[in-house]
Order: structure tokens, then sequence, then C-alpha cells
């Protein structure tokens, strides 16, 4: 570790929840006068094949031993692709910043893990790896998420919120001094669930949903989940959204469109609910992740919010890869042995400086 060095070329790497692919992210990172700020050089995005999508999606289900064996196999996928993306692009690293993906995460349990050995990246590109950023802070105590507010409060401070709307949608926050994170909702996970069943990946810019109507009924299931009344601390994986989410939509007969729209409205309900709870009038509302290309879920969330807060949407480079920027973020502040992972947001026992580093061989 030196923390004497200023500035930092780092890869990224993220796979989400909505299961849409690799997001790698070329960035320097660099410290000015005790404040960060980074610079986007060059991003890929890499689509899964049919097989490994269906594989990872199925990761939950595989026994103990072919679980850790599709770990190593993953874990050389991302190597091959982060070899193939320095070598066309010509650049030097410093190292790879990797989030893996997330298999199971019930931190009430004390488990999360994501899949991808850092070891087998480091081995297949040559290049040194941090990863595992998760796993350290749920042994404190905590819930080992949301881990980006380090990056929206050090790197997107100027914003009141930070919305990321992936499969997902999680916001963080200054109050009092601290910074505040949580999952709120479900969010593409959802929509893409009901599009599949007319085997269309998503909805594109919310078009389908716009021309549906609201399902009272279903909304007012939704709602009431008991999640939305727990205080935060908190966040949503997977097994939830199978176990409180799923029987709702499939028990629910009505049009495609209707279930889209139906969604969206509890989604925005939920989220606005939510900002103004805060108190923080006249704000504004950074909005990232794939969401924020669904220009009728972020119409009906301005509607929902009114003049509380107004909705921001960047520039579609930083929307696609803010989650890859951020871990790239966060494997500098682990390889300075600096706090990356916030008690105040997870409810951990302490502040931690979280992931695991691994050496090519």
């Amino acid at each position: 570790m030196n923390a004497s060095q200023k500035t930092y070329n780092v890869i990224g790497l993220m796979s989400g929840t909505s299961l849409d692919g690799l997001d790698i992210a070329y960035c320097v990172f660099e410290k000015k006068n005790d404040s960060w700020s980074f610079s986007l050089k060059k991003t890929e995005a890499i689509d899964y094949s049919s097989e490994l999508k269906e594989e990872l999606k199925n990761t939950v289900y595989l026994e103990a031993s072919k679980l850790l064996a599709f770990h190593n196999m993953y874990g050389n996928w991302l190597g091959k692709q982060v070899k193939s993306f320095i070598d066309k692009n010509e650049i030097n690293i410093d190292f790879i910043a990797s989030h893996g993906h997330t298999v199971f995460h019930q931190p009430e349990i004390g488990l999360t893990y994501q899949i991808g050995s850092g070891q087998h990246i480091a081995n297949t590109s040559g290049e040194k790896v941090i990863c595992d950023f998760r796993t350290n802070d749920v042994a404190l105590g905590g819930q080992g998420a949301p881990l980006v507010p380090i990056g929206d409060q050090l790197l997107f401070g100027d914003y009141d919120f930070c919305l990321n709307l992936g499969g997902i949608s999680n916001i963080s926050f200054d109050s009092a001094g601290k910074r505040m994170a949580y999952d709120i909702s479900p969010a593409n996970m959802l929509l893409n669930l009901i599009c599949k069943k007319i085997n269309l990946e998503f909805d594109e810019g919310g078009k389908l949903a716009a021309t549906g109507t609201t399902n009272i009924d279903l909304l007012n299931k939704l709602d009431t989940l008991e999640y939305y009344k727990l205080p935060y601390p908190k966040s949503l994986g997977y097994e939830w959204f199978k176990e409180n989410i799923i029987p709702l939509i499939q028990n629910t007969h009505d049009s495609i469109e209707n279930l889209l729209n139906t969604s969206i409205s509890h989604i925005t309900r939920q989220i606005a609910n939510d900002i103004k709870n805060t108190r923080k009038e006249n704000s504004t509302l950074l909005v990232t992740g794939g969401g924020a290309k669904n220009k009728f879920l972020i119409e009906k969330l301005q509607q929902e919010l009114g003049e509380f807060s107004k909705v921001i949407v960047p520039k579609e480079q930083i929307i696609d890869y803010k989650e890859a920027i951020i871990f790239g973020f966060m494997g500098v502040l682990r390889e300075r042995n600096e706090v990356n992972c916030l008690q105040s947001v997870t409810g951990a026992s302490k502040n931690s400086s979280s992931g695991v580093i691994y050496y090519p061989s």
C-alpha cells in the first residue's frame, strides 16, 4: 500500500441482479486537496450468452461442489474478458476491482456470496485483483449492502440523493453528517419478470407500461409488503423477491401493460415516499442504472415527487457504468486501507476497509 499515491488507473467490473451482462469501466481516480475526482476513459458492456445467463440464474440451486467449480470457471471468464479489454485498448492498470455476481445475500443469517474467484481473475488476466467487498461487512454484523454510498458521497456529493435503478432500487444521502443508504424496492427485476411472460427482455423506454392502467388491488398488495415498514439499514436479495413478489405477479390475471404500469406506480411511489420522509425539500436526485432509461418511469417519478425534488438523469455513460466506476473506487480505498464500507449504511459494528487482494501467479 502506498497512501502517498494520488492517481490510480483501475478497471471496475460489475454484474448486477438484472443479469444483463458484465460492465467494464476503465477509470482514472485522482486525489487533490483531500477530494476525489474520476475520469471515465474506456467502457465496454459484454452481454451474457443465453447459456451463461441461464447458468448464472440457476447458481442458487447448485450443490456446493458445483457452485464452487462454477465460481472458479466464472472467475476465469471474467479474467479473459478483462485481458481482451486491456489488450484491445492498450492500457496499463494498477489493478482490477471486481464486484462479482451475487448468488446468496442473506445477511440476517450472516451469509453473502459473490461468485467470480479473484485468484482465477488474477491468473487469467495477469493483473492484481481486489474483490469480495461484502463479506467482511457481514462478518462485522452489517448488511453487506448497499456498498456504492461511499462513492456517492466522495464522487457524486453535489447531489442531495443518489438513486440507482438496477434490478433493485437503492438510494443514498447525507443525514446529520452521516451517509445513509438502503434498498428501497425491486425495480428492473420486477419489470423484466413481467416482460419475460411475452418473451421480451425488457420494456424499452417504458412504452408498454405507458399504455397500461394501474391495477389498484395489486398495487395495494405490493405497497403493503412488510419490508417497506422496516427501518433502515435494510437490503433486498433475490430470495425475498422470489418469496414475496413473484407469487403476487403470478396470481394476478391482467394484461402485461397493466402489470407493468402497476409495477412502475409501485416502484415510484415507494421511492417518492422515502425521499419525502427525509424532509429535504427543493433537493436534487441523481438517477442512474438501467431504469434511468425508462422514460415512463422517470416521468412518473417526477410526477410523484412534484416540486419536492428535481430528478436529474446524467449522460448515458454514467447511467450505465456508475456501479462499475464505484467498485473501481472501492478498490482504490481498499488499496489505501481507507474506509470503503460505512457502518451508518450497513449497520455493521464499525466502518471497515473491505475487499480481498489477489496477485497473479
